[in-house]
């Protein structure tokens, strides 16, 4: 069981001490308090016999500590370096010795260098070779033993050595950093061809783009322009076609070309590179490729730089997402600018085979636009009616229009075929469209080509055929009456709409009646008009169609008196009936009451003298400010300030309740009494 933590001690005495102590002051008299440090008194040694004694305590101690951590390093170097401290430079070779013995401090090259430090400090130049021969031959991969052999034989300028020395390292293989250090040896020297002879062994032990590139520079720095050349040429062989480093190799060709001004053969190379490099891996080249051409290319020259340079940008895209459509329409637009028909059609037909991934409408709604645009470009463009045709024919085979369709592509197609003066195929295709995919946009478009050629049958067959797929159209109805009424057809108008409003689901029945009212008022039909509103009113009774009603018994007045005065009884008969309706039905749509009574007010003072504003405003409630409170999820929260309406006949009510409790109240005193 674990122990209980003591428990915290309260403290009865909050106030500040008389003597304030603080962190500083703690920290300094513990310091001052410690023991000052105990240091072992100075020896000083007067004759041989305390100096030899000396030597026998300190080596007795190294000895021992030798035997206890013979594997650490830095006791043999501390043993060695106090024997040559004191001139004893053969003990000290021992001690040297000893500590190579120990395998793991002879795979140590730290060892055999403050080994060898010592011997040249002390100009034991035999000793040091011989120790260097012995330290390179045990651990020859550790370059930095050949540099400080080679630095020693330079520097006593034997010269010969030298070079023996790195021919014996080159047998390694080292890295290139080694055989460049031969190379600037032999130079030092001037030693051109020993220097070439070597740069060719380095390029055969190295093949790689930065050696060549350094062989080429060597060649040019020594005015070798032939011999340079030559060697970009050998390096363009074997890496044309290395993914990796070819774009450094033919960005330093094409520079050297530029330092030696031959410009042709610089663009040579440029172009040459572009055409083989992938795309992906070229960025620097083909900024190089712009650089050049703006130096000292021609206006077309350094177009096709620039459209080079923004084609490889585009194609690096594509390949890291093929389905970004909007990457390929800058694509598209940037080689409709340079022109290249072929190029122009390679770019579309990669473009238009990335598919959607789902046959769901959202993935495909910008990747129809490719199709489309592939189409105008054939037909304006490239005015290529067949592979125009042959585009849209395609796209349509491509649809899924089982799940979705696109009637733009339907309407497009027929379109094209219209301005090919083939209206059978056009035909052809709306009607292809109708039977797979009926949409609204493609019935209004055929009946509006149609129309255009004066084919009034056929308008009537798409109607029927329109109103068929969707019955509860209100625009189509609406439409095709329009169409009869047009044509003088006055009983064919009124039995479409007929038909249209006895339809059980309408999209926007409101539309189809206020169509419907408005064909008759322009025949003249009031009574027809009147029976039609009635009709409404049976199905809906908004606060909207009583207003319209209103305003067409007021529209129906003439210059007779008489007619007048029957108009605007008509009118207050509706206002009337809507009021009505208001309080009896729907007493609590207060605010549509209110805009009913205000527009009745404004009827009555358009009659002019006839009308009389002031039998409504009797009728209009009053305004009461009041507060309720905020009902949230987390239960009731602020309140806040609305407007009210109290009606006449509300404070009626009230007025008679409040009598009907003063009697009570009058009855219940005087039963007491």
């Amino acid at each position: 069981m674990a122990s209980k933590l003591p428990r915290a001690t309260r403290v009865k005495n909050k106030t500040p001490a008389p003597i304030q102590i603080t962190a500083e002051q703690i920290l300094r008299e513990a310091r001052e308090r410690q023991e000052t440090e105990s240091r072992p008194p100075k020896q000083k040694i007067t004759d041989q016999t305390e100096l030899a004694d000396y030597r026998l305590r300190r080596r007795k101690e190294f000895e021992s500590l030798i035997s206890r951590v013979g594997w650490n390093k830095s006791v043999w170097v501390k043993y060695a370096e106090w024997e040559e401290s004191h001139k004893d430079l053969k003990r000290a070779r021992s001690i040297w010795e000893r500590a190579l013995g120990i395998d793991a401090l002879n795979r140590d090259h730290t060892i055999w260098l403050k080994y060898v430090h010592m011997e040249m400090k002390n100009k034991f130049v035999n000793h040091a070779r011989n120790l260097w021969d012995r330290a390179v031959f045990r651990l020859p991969r550790v370059d930095q033993l050949w540099y400080k052999y080679i630095h020693m034989e330079e520097m006593i300028g034997n010269v010969a050595g030298a070079r023996g020395i790195f021919e014996r390292w080159m047998e390694w293989m080292p890295d290139q950093q080694g055989w460049f250090s031969y190379i600037k040896f032999e130079l030092r020297y001037n030693e051109i061809e020993r220097a070439r002879e070597i740069f060719e062994r380095l390029v055969q032990c190295h093949p790689k783009v930065s050696a060549w590139i350094r062989f080429a520079k060597f060649e040019m720095k020594n005015g070798e322009i032939g011999r340079a050349r030559n060697c970009y040429e050998r390096a363009v062989d074997k890496f044309a076609d290395d993914d990796e480093d070819a774009e450094q190799l033919f960005v330093a060709f094409a520079e050297f070309e530029d330092k030696c001004r031959e410009t042709d053969r610089a663009r040579c190379i440029y172009k040459f590179a572009l055409d083989h490099i992938p795309k992906g891996r070229a960025e620097d080249l083909y900024s190089k490729f712009l650089a050049f051409e703006k130096q000292y290319g021609d206006k077309e020259g350094i177009e096709d730089a620039i459209v080079g340079k923004r084609r490889f940008q585009y194609e690096d895209q594509v390949k890291k997402n093929p389905r970004n459509y909007d990457t390929w329409f800058d694509y598209i637009r940037l080689e409709e600018s340079v022109g290249n028909k072929e190029r122009i059609r390679e770019v579309y037909e990669r473009a238009i085979a990335n598919v959607p991934p789902a046959e769901e409408k959202r993935y495909w709604q910008r990747y129809i636009y490719l199709w489309i645009n592939y189409a105008l470009y054939e037909e304006l463009d490239a005015q290529d009616m067949e592979r125009t045709r042959h585009v849209y024919r395609e796209c349509v085979k491509l649809i899924p229009h089982h799940k979705f369709s696109f009637a733009k592509i339907w309407l497009l197609a027929a379109q094209f075929e219209i301005r090919q003066l083939r209206l059978k195929e056009a035909r052809l295709l709306l009607g292809e469209a109708i039977g797979r995919a009926p949409k609204d946009k493609i019935f209004k478009k055929y009946i509006e080509i149609e129309l255009h050629f004066g084919n009034i049958d056929r308008c009537r067959k798409l109607y029927e055929k329109y109103l068929e797929c969707s019955p509860e159209n209100c625009y189509a109805w609406s439409k095709f009456a329009e169409l009869e009424n047009s044509l003088y057809e006055t009983e064919r108008a009124r039995a479409v709409f007929e038909l249209a409003i006895d339809q059980p689901a309408l999209d926007f029945p409101e539309l189809l009646w206020k169509a419907y009212i408005d064909f008759e008022i322009s025949e003249g039909e009031f009574e027809k008009t009147r029976a039609l509103y009635e009709r409404l009113l049976n199905r809906t009774k908004h606060v909207k169609v009583w207003l319209s009603y209103a305003k067409f018994e007021a529209s129906a007045m003439s210059s007779d008196i008489n007619q007048k005065k029957k108009c605007l009884q008509h009118t207050r008969d509706v206002f009337e009936r809507a009021v009505s309706y208001l309080i009896n039905s729907a007493p609590k749509l207060k605010e549509e009451r209110v805009i009913l009574l205000e527009e009745w007010i404004d009827m009555e003072n358009s009659f002019g003298e006839l009308g009389d504003a002031n039998i409504v405003r009797a009728k209009l409630p009053k305004k009461l400010k009041k507060r309720r409170q905020i009902e949230t999820e987390d239960g009731p929260a602020a309140y806040e300030e609305y407007i009210d309406y109290l009606f006449p006949e509300q404070i009626t009510n009230n007025m008679k309740l409040l009598d009907s409790a003063y009697n009570w109240k009058k009855q219940r005193v005087a039963s007491k009494d």
